[in-house]
């Protein structure tokens, strides 16, 4: 399959498309077509494990890649996990929460990040390249550490992570400033996520410097989900959610099921389009975003604001004011109008805004659910659920929680509208943000992230990772920081 920018003419192979990680137009990679998984495949699915059902999407839109191979690797990559890597839990009737907390570093991110070493390594085997690749990532928390976990002693790879220096919780800090390896580098940035993300996507777009890491034997690529080969094992979870429903007796094929999703660069949510694009039976797809709700701001009037402060949150994965991903589904809304995306682009980075049209407007809301929540009402949330349930969500889990909620409100007073199982996507282990949990669940602080995870675990019994115990005592091996406009000299730094 090719794959085709967001804002030109520019196709490629899957292969190239991880390799290059964006287009050199500055677009997103997409499928040129949606492969689709018909009810007789699906059931299929219903038979296979977890890696076998990522191996089968993938494969479908990565066909040069050997099946069998993919097959060993992700066999290999999901390995790591501790248990199920996807494990869907029944809370109450209808609801259900698909834990994406069990790999290596305790966060979603880990389900695709896994696969990419693999996906990358043989993309460039595929395509004959011989430099070394220099995997570039901006993260607001997650990606860094699940980036750096899954690259470290790779061979002929570099990983490079920018992080917002007070813009992600002491325990995502402590995990990635303490990774081990002689090709990784953390550095934090005196900024926002969006600065880092701004400053990776300017170095990624410059000509200049692709040509002078070039003549170094140095290639660019990306752990950001800008990278469709860290987006499409995403689209694996979905599938994989759905056909537990049908082994467990709760749905039959065909029935429709709604997915509520914590949204901040918009990969998870596009992930879970994907998979309704390729015939999986999703009803509604729920927005979920905290106080930084320019997403939710988005599907309710189809103007899109990037414009404005920035608030820092409990959940800081997702204090996000540009959400790099929704550029892939503009492009859909726009019937794939390359030269519309790039114009709407050009006007985000100008100006921070751009609108898209009323009838555009209304494919998305017909689509998509948005809503947003404060802190007050996500504590709420987390506490009474935790007394209900006896347990424990992280704080963007708890953010999708509350916006599931109201979804489900909305659909009990609307006498038209038709109720599905509605699936609630955890993002992360509530043990990486301890303190904002238990302050959640028990109204007390601790300054102590790990006293934190004591008091966590004695009120719940959730076994604690042992990504999260093995950290305390690792010494802090990376303590740079710089402005946003020392990026690129940073980056020249490490490859030397």
């Amino acid at each position: 399959m090719e794959f085709i920018s967001t804002r030109g003419e520019e196709r490629v192979t899957g292969a190239q498309a991880i390799v290059q990680g964006i287009a050199a137009d500055g677009g997103l990679f997409v499928p040129a077509y949606f492969p689709t998984v018909g009810a007789e495949e699906l059931a299929d699915m219903c038979e296979m494990d977890y890696p076998e059902r990522a191996a089968f999407v993938l494969s479908k839109y990565l066909d040069e890649y050997p099946k069998e191979e993919l097959l060993d690797a992700l066999r290999e990559a999901y390995s790591t996990f501790e248990g199920d890597p996807a494990p869907l839990v029944r809370m109450d009737n209808g609801m259900y929460m698909l834990e994406l907390f069990h790999g290596p570093t305790c966060a979603f991110k880990d389900m695709a990040l896994v696969a990419l070493p693999y996906l990358l390594k043989k993309g460039c085997e595929l395509l004959g390249v011989k430099e070394e690749i220099l995997v570039l990532s901006a993260t607001s928390g997650d990606t860094g550490k699940a980036a750096l976990e899954a690259f470290k002693g790779k061979d002929k790879i570099k990983v490079m992570v920018f992080y917002p220096e007070d813009g992600v919780s002491k325990m995502q800090k402590l995990q990635m400033c303490t990774t081990e390896g002689e090709n990784v580098n953390v550095v934090a940035v005196r900024g926002s996520f969006d600065d880092c993300q701004n400053g990776v996507k300017k170095i990624f777009a410059s000509p200049e410097c692709r040509e002078r890491f070039k003549e170094r034997g140095v290639l660019l690529s990306s752990a950001n989900s800008i990278n469709a080969g860290r987006l499409l094992p995403q689209i694996a979870y979905y599938f994989s959610a759905y056909c537990d429903l049908i082994g467990a007796d709760q749905i039959k094929i065909g029935e429709p099921v709604d997915f509520a999703v914590p949204a901040g660069n918009f990969g998870n949510l596009l992930a879970a389009y994907y998979a309704k694009r390729m015939g999986l039976p999703v009803g509604k797809l729920v927005v979920a975003t905290n106080k930084n709700c320019v997403l939710a701001d988005f599907f309710r009037t189809g103007s899109y604001d990037g414009k404005r402060p920035l608030c820092k949150t409990m959940s800081p994965s997702m204090d996000i004011l540009v959400a790099s991903n929704l550029e892939r589904l503009i492009f859909e809304l726009s019937g794939r109008d390359s030269a519309l995306t790039a114009e709407r682009m050009r006007a985000l980075a100008k100006s921070g805004r751009y609108s898209i049209r009323a009838e555009e407007l209304k494919a998305a809301r017909e689509l998509f659910f948005s809503g947003s929540t404060n802190e007050d009402e996500t504590v709420e949330c987390m506490y009474e659920f935790f007394m209900e349930y006896g347990y424990p969500m992280d704080t963007h889990t708890g953010v999708a929680m509350h916006v599931a909620q109201l979804y489900k409100e909305k659909v009990e007073d609307d006498i038209s509208a038709e109720a599905h199982p509605i699936v609630v996507v955890s993002t992360a282990s509530p043990y990486k943000f301890p303190q904002d949990v238990l302050y959640a669940l028990t109204g007390n602080d601790v300054k102590d992230s790990f006293k934190g995870v004591k008091r966590i675990h004695l009120l719940s019994a959730m076994k604690v990772p042992e990504a999260i115990k093995s950290v305390r005592y690792k010494p802090i091996l990376f303590k740079t920081s710089v402005s946003p406009d020392k990026m690129l000299s940073e980056v020249e730094k490490f490859i030397g």
